[in-house]
Parts: structure tokens; sequence; C-alpha cells
């Protein structure tokens, strides 16, 4: 009886490794189906890597030439780079789309926040109101921005004529430096926040009502339940928002150029419409993709720090 129990077990003990690893690792067989779908998905993965691939080498081979758009020119190594990042409009641009950029991303995220948590309270005509919040997102940028320069450009626009008799004087929003990168600041959040708010609303609606119950049982404040339930919880949407926005913000070019044109004297030209004012305007190909590349550069270190913080959101 003994013996005929060990048997099985002698058998079990006596496989080698090697013979239960060639048996979990055997090759699957190729059949004619996935023979089938891989060509015909080979064509499409094809064109997509000729659509991506070809401009990004095209561009590189011009960041390291001095030429035009019609020709190649000299060889200049990384010459573009450098003159890019000793040149003084280069860190003006840089710092105003670093402006922009922030402005945006927690301007629209904060408002977005906000009207995301009014909207889950019982309020009446909620419907009507979320329709009407996402018209600024609707909305095409050239007619909002022609909207904009109706309101604010000149001293006989409405909002110019409003401060003048609120005691303000003559308020040139588009003149004035400072005044302009402020409503072009102002401009992106307003076109920017209903994007926040259906990304904030998406992860709020994922989060159980239970919990707050729990929470209120224990005698949690509304603030307490905000900072250790709500803000926790929606973090992984918050990131990838946080992400989306910034790459928007940064590659953003309608914007700035149809309310401002970059002016007044530079005050609102980011690097986008530096590189735009290189490329079309001075006919400097390398110098301005140059400038590009070097945005791109910098978007993908922040998308990887915020993609760290989602997986580390996500781990907790």
């Amino acid at each position: 009886m003994t013996s005929t129990m060990l048997r099985p077990a002698k058998r079990l003990h006596g496989t080698s490794p090697a013979g239960r690893g060639s048996a979990g690792r055997r090759p699957r067989r190729i059949t004619r189906g996935g023979v089938t779908l891989t060509a015909l998905v080979a064509p499409s993965i094809l064109l997509l890597l000729l659509l991506n691939a070809y401009p990004l080498i095209n561009a590189a081979v011009q960041a390291l030439h001095n030429g035009t758009l019609i020709g190649e020119g000299p060889y200049v190594g990384l010459d573009n780079f450098a003159k890019a990042l000793a040149d003084p409009a280069f860190w003006k641009a840089a710092q105003f789309t670093l402006v922009f950029t922030l402005t945006g991303v927690f301007g629209s995220w904060v408002i977005g926040l906000a009207l995301a948590l009014l909207m889950r309270t019982k309020i009446p005509g909620s419907g009507i109101f979320k329709v009407l919040l996402l018209l600024p997102w609707v909305v095409p940028v050239v007619v909002s921005a022609t909207s904009w320069n109706w309101l604010v450009a000149t001293s006989s626009s409405p909002v110019p004529i409003l401060a003048k008799a609120l005691g303000f004087g003559d308020v040139l929003f588009l003149a004035n430096p400072a005044l302009a990168a402020l409503t072009v600041c102002v401009f992106k959040v307003w076109i920017s926040f209903p994007f926040m708010m259906l990304m904030t609303s998406a992860a709020l609606s994922s989060v159980e009502p239970a919990v707050y119950e729990a929470a209120r049982i224990d005698g949690a404040t509304k603030k307490q339940m905000f900072t250790a339930i709500t803000l926790p919880l929606i973090a992984r949407s918050t990131y990838i928002s946080w992400i989306l926005m910034t790459i928007f913000c940064v590659n953003d070019f309608p914007t700035i150029y149809l309310l401002t044109g970059g002016g007044p004297v530079d005050a609102t030209t980011s690097l986008v419409v530096l590189a735009y004012r290189v490329v079309f305007q001075n006919f400097k190909t390398g110098y301005g993709v140059a400038i590009a590349f070097l945005m791109t550069f910098v978007l993908i270190v922040v998308s990887v720090v915020l993609y760290r913080q989602i997986r580390k959101s996500v781990i907790h």
C-alpha cells in the first residue's frame, strides 16, 4: 500500500524542471487565421509607421541643417539647438509658454473640478447647465477668438467701455503686454475648463457613495472627505488630464495666434508661435524645427513624470 502510494510521488519528484519548462513553453502553432489577421493588419501598421516615422526623420534631418523651405542647406550639426538655447527670444517664449501652460492646466482643472462637484448636487436644471458649460469647448476656437477680440480688442469694445465706466480709465487689453498675456491665459482657461469638467465628472462617478456615507458616520467633515477621499480616488484621472492639458497648452497655436498674433512686443509669443515665425516668416527651417524638438523633449519629460505619478496612484 505504501509503495503504491509513493509511486506517483516518485514520478512527480523525478520529473525534471527542464521537462516541465519545455512543456510549459510549447511553441505556439501558427494558424491560418493568425496569418490572415496579420496580413490584414500589416498594411495599416505600415501606413501608420510611414505617416509618423517619415515626418519625424525628415524633421530631425532638417534640424541638423541650416536650410529653408525649398532647400536642405548645409549640415551644421547641433548648432541650431545651441543657437536656440542662447537666444533671448527663445527663453522669453519659453517663459510665457510656462506661464500659459501652468495657468491653462491648473486654472481649468480647479474650475472644472468645482463645476463637476457642483453638478453632482441636486440643483434644478442641471442638465441644461451641463450643456451650456460645454459650449466654450464645443464652439470652434476661431469663433471664440473672434468673439473675444470683439469684446476686448479696441477702446470701443464692450469690456474696455465697462472698465472705463467703473473708473479704471482707458484699458487696452491687447495693447498692454501684461494685460495681453493675462487675457490670453484667461481665454485658454475659458475654452479648456469643460474638458477638465468632463474628465473629473467621469472620475467622480466611479466613486462609491458608500465611502462618503462611512466617512460621514465616522464624523469626517466635508473638507476632510474632499482631501482624504475625493482627491486620492480621482488622482489617476487627474494626472491623465494634466498630461493631456499640458500637451494641449504647449502645442496650442490657434488660441494665441488668433487672439494676439504673439504680440504686443512678443509678450504672448509661445514656443510654438516662435517656431512658426522662424520657419514660415523668417524661412529658417532648421532653427525652427530645433525649437520644436526642444518643446517635444520638455513634453516627454513632463509626461514621464506625471505618468509615474499615475502608476503610484494605481499602486496605492
